[in-house]
């Protein structure tokens, strides 16, 4: 929802019933992660993308009739079909599309939601997306708000809501949006529904430290990546946003003893990660001290051979362990044979987000198997394996415009 906000809020302002269909889940090579949007508004346009434009067309139908009928539906797009081809959807992979209407009298809690994520402050929308065929409570479609400190809104009962409120927090801290089961009231080893929950929380963060040539190019990639960049240098000559345009923010201050302030006020966590360009002991060895104790995503450090070989000398007589050691990505970056700022920039980009998906770094041409990389699952999550026998997942809780699930 994050990529139609702006459009949706101004129908929703003006009292018009919108048609928005989501992503709620992915198998294998699919096109858009889970938490992609497209909207078809009063008017017939379609803004944003639930696949990259292969199976639009069938999504943007069934969007029109669940905004007629007030109906929401969950519709399966697989590979599996007869007819895949026919849609386009030929990539290999299946997605979940949950389609509602959207209005202030069924989403009272959208433009809190809109602050919310405009301001940076976490929050998740909690929607039950299936409910059985019985669905006693009428609770299909039902949405619940969570932030990290209050609520708002019902998923149709106290202990669903409490269930669904301490899980969807697990998932906003991970940063994570995905799928979780439980029974009608609640019990979490149920399967009676199915809830998507959309976490928009804060960006991760890029903490840069060296304002040299290099850090100005990682700071643009990084941001690129929708990551917030932080540069971090002791040198005010050198830390300014002059010299660093592309970064949120531009720090003067001693690496280590900034990054440990920032853990020490929560702004640190599992999404970070740090690249150290400084190659200067009397900069990157303190802060690398720091940063290998912390429960960051990735620790990543320029230099030599020689400069690494010197710098894992130094961090051992520090005390560090070999097991702290072994999460020190040094030379930082992937073989790309770069040269440039930019090309460097690219190559440590490519490093993180390998390690962020399981990536070998190999040439895909070169693989066999799967292009996409499971993601573990966190606490309370849903699997949900695509069963293509008898799979209930595979029938949408109204009916599909052209006769059923069409795949691709």
């Amino acid at each position: 929802m994050r990529d139609v906000l702006d459009e949706l809020d101004r129908w929703w302002r003006a009292g018009e019933p919108v048609g928005m269909a989501t992503v709620v889940a992915t198998w294998r090579s699919a096109p858009r992660q889970a938490g992609a949007t497209m909207l078809v508004g009063p008017d017939g346009a379609a803004v944003g993308s639930v696949s990259g434009g292969c199976v639009e067309g069938a999504v943007y139908d069934l969007t029109r009739q669940v905004t007629a009928t007030g109906v929401p539906a969950l519709q399966r797009y697989g590979v599996t079909d007869d007819d895949a081809f026919a849609i386009g959807l030929t990539c290999g992979g299946v997605l979940d599309v949950f389609v509602e209407r959207v209005d202030p009298t069924g989403f009272g809690e959208f433009a809190e939601v809109a602050a919310a994520i405009r301001a940076g402050t976490p929050v998740a929308v909690v929607t039950v997306v299936s409910a059985g065929q019985a669905d006693p409570a009428g609770r299909l479609g039902r949405r619940l708000v969570v932030w990290p400190d209050r609520t708002a809104g019902s998923l149709g009962g106290d202990r669903l809501d409490a269930a669904a409120t301490d899980d969807a927090r697990g998932l906003l801290a991970a940063g994570r949006t995905g799928t979780l089961r439980y029974g009608y009231d609640g019990q979490r080893r149920g399967d009676d529904l199915l809830l998507f929950v959309a976490a928009y929380a804060a960006p991760p963060r890029m903490i840069v430290f060296g304002a040299i040539d290099f850090a100005a190019a990682v700071a643009r990639v990084g941001a690129f990546l929708g990551y917030r960049v932080t540069v971090c240098d002791a040198r005010p000559v050198f830390a300014t946003s002059r010299r660093l345009p592309d970064a949120h923010e531009v720090v003067v201050d001693w690496p280590h003893r900034y990054l440990r302030a920032e853990a020490d006020a929560g702004r640190v966590d599992g999404r970070t990660v740090v690249c150290v360009l400084t190659h200067d002991p009397k900069f990157d060895v303190p802060v690398l001290e720091v940063a290998l104790r912390l429960p960051v995503s990735y620790v990543g450090a320029m230099g030599s051979r020689r400069t690494h070989a010197d710098r894992l000398a130094r961090l051992r007589a520090a005390g560090l362990s070999e097991a702290e050691l072994g999460r020190l990505a040094s030379p930082l970056g992937l073989d790309l044979g770069a040269r440039t700022p930019e090309e460097t920039a690219v190559s440590i980009a490519a490093e993180i987000v390998a390690a962020r998906w399981g990536g070998s770094g190999n040439r895909l041409s070169t693989l066999a198997g799967r292009i996409h990389h499971e993601v573990p699952l966190q606490h309370g999550e849903d699997p949900m394996p695509p069963q293509h026998s008898e799979d209930p997942m595979r029938r949408s809780e109204a009916p599909a415009v052209g006769g059923g699930p069409v795949a691709g």
